[in-house]
């Protein structure tokens, strides 16, 4: 495998490299300007990418407008500083209601093949309805916002300019599912040292780290593998031996589908914690005793969870290559800020 050559190379290079290496500048990256490495990305053909639909988009997801109160907008849940997730095991929605599930990460969000925890939503443009109309978070209709869109004046000329119409149902999905397909994050330390040739990118432990996660010892890419870490299963990893969250049961009516959630991308994952649907743990060393363990029992878990044992310093090779997979300069770009 390429990944193993580039091991190779570097640790040949180890003895002679300097004690320190001075961090580049960051670079930005233009928009919708794909990684090294990523595939191109399906894009609807009634939603094609402009800068003009992409800035409608991102004005919409900062603007709590879209809430049935006015106080909640996309960007309250979805936080840029961590890779567009939350930091709490749930989020809240209007009058402070309960969330039900911990906020995914919206890195890379444009190349899902479906969408929510379960995967029951086939386009972002159709995901966007989602969190809009969901009693548990904006609580509003999608018809209503629209009117409240058309009273304002920037938001008309906006909406025209992008889509040669007055906004309505079809304009709000469309430019924010625009914006969040620009949310590409390609330039982490794994990124730069296996797409984009820089053999010092990764430290030691992090090398270590990633010959084990590429491994069958951990089976790690079974679930997590390709460019975005993640190859988009619907699967139970044995979180718990009975679930009050019904996952994919939820769509299915099927009680074998019970517990079965959406494989997430591990891109980011250092900083996108609490984890699993229910962010019910808060640390990469939980996350790998969870998977060490083989998980809870459960008649619907993955065959693929086998248990494995990690010496102390393999556990600590393996989370520093997670922490590899941070992208400081998605989390930094000014062009996603409001």
């Amino acid at each position: 495998m390429r990944w193993l050559t580039g091991i190779a190379v570097l640790l040949l290079g180890l003895a002679c490299r300097p004690e320190s290496v001075p961090e580049p500048a960051p670079v930005f990256p233009a928009l919708m300007e794909l990684p090294a490495g990523f595939p191109e990305m399906v894009i609807p053909a009634d939603n094609t990418f402009t800068e003009v639909r992409w800035d409608l988009g991102r004005k919409l997801f900062f603007d709590p407008i879209l809430s049935a109160d006015s106080t909640l907008s996309c960007a309250s849940c979805h936080l840029q500083s961590y890779a567009f997730a939350d930091q709490r095991p749930t989020s809240p929605g209007v009058e402070d209601r309960p969330g039900t599930r911990n906020v995914p990460s919206l890195g890379n969000v444009g190349y899902q093949p479906y969408f929510t925890r379960e995967g029951g939503v086939p386009t972002l443009e159709m995901q966007v309805l989602v969190p809009i109309q969901e009693h548990n978070e904006f609580d509003f209709n999608i018809v209503l916002a629209a009117e409240r869109l058309a009273g304002r004046p920037d938001y008309v000329e906006a909406a025209e300019a992008a889509y040669g119409r007055t906004p309505d149902a079809f304009v709000i999905t469309r430019a924010l599912a625009c914006y969040e397909r620009s949310l590409l994050t390609g330039n982490s330390a794994f990124d730069q040292f296996f797409y984009q040739g820089r053999p010092d990118a990764l430290s030691a432990q992090a090398l270590e780290g990633m010959a084990l996660f590429f491994s069958e010892k951990t089976g790690c890419t079974h679930c997590h593998g390709g460019f975005n870490f993640t190859n988009y299963t619907i699967v139970n990893n044995g979180l718990y031996e009975s679930y009050d969250d019904p996952g994919l049961e939820r769509l299915t009516g099927d009680p074998t589908d019970r517990g079965k959630f959406k494989v997430p991308s591990l891109r980011n994952v250092a900083i996108t914690a609490p984890y699993m649907h229910d962010g019910s743990l808060w640390t990469l060393s939980e996350i790998l005793d969870h998977y060490q363990r083989g998980g809870a029992v459960h008649p619907n878990k993955s065959p693929l969870l086998q248990p494995f044992a990690l010496s102390p310093s393999e556990k600590q090779a393996l989370i520093a290559f997670l922490e590899s997979l941070t992208d400081a300069t998605f989390l930094e770009n000014p062009l996603f800020k409001q």
